[in-house]
């Protein structure tokens, strides 16, 4: 349990949100209703936590660049990123909240300047909304702020008591705007606060975004029905406009009022010069125009309801009436050697950083750059479910058809890749790729950096750690006795095939042992090596 916020604890937040987010991304999509039933608050919380999670991590990239960031530097990090970054209404508001919240804790991260955070935060997103509306994320905003005020001494005291609050403030959300309660449904942009003061306040309590966690942000307080999204209906303005926007404090007043008398939904985040201007209108052009008479809008966006709508539509269309179409399997790999062998296998892959999974935007220019309408995501490791998530529901907007094969382990990976063949039917042959990477088993070999609890019991510094479908089931002194251990486990429940696959610097003796131990004591079954490079283990194991 940490006593006082600093930047680490920052860090790990952001992480912790952006893995909430992505868990209930879907979720989260399918309660908007309000303001605009377009179903992509979910999606765009998720992209405006991403880009504050990326601005924090570039602080703590290079530790030769000089002292670690403190915590003003990581709050600030944190509000910039998401203000850049910001989508949607919600987002936008979002972003506003997250620098309400920065502006405090650059003072101090002790329980008092969390109170005075998370209220200054409420007030920075009321602010940023033209015309508040109770029962949506301020309403939740509030109500957190106001019952943190009210929480014991301690900093996990506060950040406990504000999630619980939220919580049970998105629960009333429908008795107070009643689009929510006739959809059935509590308020999107809440139900997202939620999730990022859940994770908060995983945070405090010393929870790290390693591995499988039960996060407190996975709160489901009325049931939805993704059946409730429908398009705007008449009377509701035909674009929706959002830009950043160089300009003075006092060039807002004048924006306000002109952007507030072409439309509704009018949101204003940011400052020190750079502002989050969303707004929904008729006009699209004068929208731009007021932004221009008051500084230089800049990543300009703009979106036509009822053509996206129309889109989504025709893509659907299209996709029944074409079967065959260019197509391409997309493997997402860390380690030269891995990346030839998929490419080799007919994929086209990109490379991941092996200190940093890849943001949605990276999957979804990936994609892009493909030029394929037909894509086969090949993941490869189950931290990029969410962002693959998110990339490919705005693929898809654009025509793509994309199947995401949440594949735990690039062995899963090969054995799709294996079955894959492009003259079938998209369905048919994502199916078959599916069903081969179903049957593969997966382990890895891992050196335990510290002291840890394991499911296999307590482990040392240098201890050899053989992970089984991604649980620690074996702990034991050397990599090949520890590798024999794993491969008797898992063929103990059949098998016809072994795949090894070396990791950068893995002695070439430790393939040959394992491999005439399978030999020796399950000859029927046949064994393959290869050299992939990974610097994340020293050996994966698949067993089909």
């Amino acid at each position: 349990m940490l006593h006082t916020l600093d930047a680490p604890a920052v860090r790990t937040w952001c992480q912790l949100a952006l893995r909430a987010l992505g868990q209930a991304r879907e979720e989260i999509d399918a309660l908007n209703v309000y303001p605009v039933p377009d179903g992509d608050t979910g999606t765009n919380l998720y992209l405006t936590v991403e880009s504050a999670a990326a601005e924090v991590e570039s602080r703590f990239a290079d530790p030769a660049a000089g002292p670690a960031p403190g915590l003003a530097d990581a709050a600030r990090a944190m509000a910039r990123g998401a203000l850049v970054g910001a989508r949607g209404n919600s987002g936008v508001i979002l972003a506003q909240w997250l620098r309400g919240t920065a502006e405090t804790l650059a003072e101090g991260g002790g329980a008092e300047q969390l109170r005075a955070a998370l209220q200054r935060a409420a007030d920075s997103a009321y602010q940023a909304v033209a015309e508040p509306v109770e029962g949506t994320l301020l309403t939740v905003a509030r109500v957190a702020a106001r019952e943190a005020v009210r929480a014991g001494d301690g900093l996990g005291q506060v950040a406990d008591t504000a999630y619980r609050a939220a919580r049970d403030a998105l629960r009333h959300t429908p008795e107070q705007l009643a689009v929510l309660a006739e959809n059935g449904v509590v308020d999107a942009g809440g139900r997202g606060l939620v999730a990022v003061l859940g994770a908060l306040a995983d945070a405090v309590a010393g929870q790290q975004p390693m591995g499988p966690v039960a996060l407190r942000g996975d709160v489901r307080a009325v049931e939805s029905c993704e059946g409730h999204v429908r398009p705007p209906g008449p009377g509701h303005p035909a674009f929706e406009v959002i830009y950043l926007l160089d300009a003075p404090d006092d060039a807002l007043p004048a924006l306000r009022e002109r952007l507030g008398a072409l439309g509704d939904s009018l949101v204003v985040g940011g400052g020190d010069g750079l502002w989050n201007v969303h707004v929904h209108v008729d006009d699209a052009g004068a929208a731009v125009e007021a932004g221009v008479g008051a500084g230089r809008p800049h990543q300009i966006r703009i979106t036509h309801f009822a053509e996206a709508a129309a889109r989504a539509g025709a893509a659907d269309a299209e996709r029944g009436e074409r079967e065959e179409r260019a197509r391409a399997v997309l493997s997402v790999v860390s380690g030269e050697g891995l990346a030839e062998l998929c490419e080799q296998a007919g994929a086209v892959v990109l490379h991941a950083d092996p200190d940093r999974a890849p943001a949605s935007a990276e999957l979804a220019d990936a994609v892009r750059r493909s030029a394929a309408r037909e894509v086969v995501l090949l993941l490869n490791d189950p931290e990029l479910r969410a962002a693959a998530g998110a990339a490919a529901d705005q693929l898809r907007e654009e025509g793509v058809r994309i199947a995401v094969l949440p594949t735990r382990s690039p062995v899963q990976g090969l054995a799709a890749l294996a079955v894959h063949e492009g003259g079938r039917r998209f369905d048919e042959d994502v199916v078959a790729m599916t069903s081969a990477a179903g049957a593969t088993r997966y382990a890895e070999l891992a050196v335990a950096e510290g002291e840890s609890w394991t499911m296999a019991g307590v482990c040392q510094a240098g201890d050899v750690l053989g992970l089984i479908d991604g649980d620690v089931a074996v702990i034991g002194a050397g990599l090949p006795e520890v590798g024999e251990s794993v491969l008797d486990r898992m063929l103990g429940a059949g098998g016809e095939l072994v795949t090894l696959i070396l990791g950068e610097g893995a002695d070439e003796t430790l393939a040959d042992r394992l491999v005439a131990h399978v030999r020796q004591q399950r000859p029927e079954v046949d064994a393959v090596v290869f050299r992939g490079g990974q610097e994340s283990a020293p050996l994966l194991i698949g067993v089909e």
